[in-house]
């Protein structure tokens, strides 16, 4: 898969500058429950390559559900702040595409 940033500026790829490849395969499904995901990093740059394991589980929530993802063994030159605001953009997405 290969995430392309319309603003490179603020965050540039890993793989290219406006890009980051990843190969990604789920390791464990439970319907309705949780979905776990291991995702391979492609850089040239070790600070940016690796195997992150992205955790995201569903919970019956008033008026809907809750998604909580979880990461591990984020790469280390990813920044906190970059990772968080790419996770909370999954969630935005998905949120848009389910009401929509």
């Amino acid at each position: 898969m290969v995430l392309t940033y319309t603003d490179a500026s603020s965050s540039p790829g890993k793989a290219t500058p406006d890009s980051d490849v990843v190969e990604a395969r789920f390791v464990e499904i439970v319907p309705g429950e949780r979905v776990v995901q291991a995702v391979d990093f492609v850089s040239d740059d070790p600070a940016f390559a690796g195997t992150m394991t992205m955790t995201w589980e569903v919970t019956a929530a008033e008026g809907g559900s809750r998604v909580d993802i979880r990461a591990d063994d984020v790469p280390a030159g990813i920044s906190a702040e970059d990772h968080a605001t790419g996770l909370a953009s999954s969630l935005d997405n998905l949120a848009s595409h389910l009401e929509g």
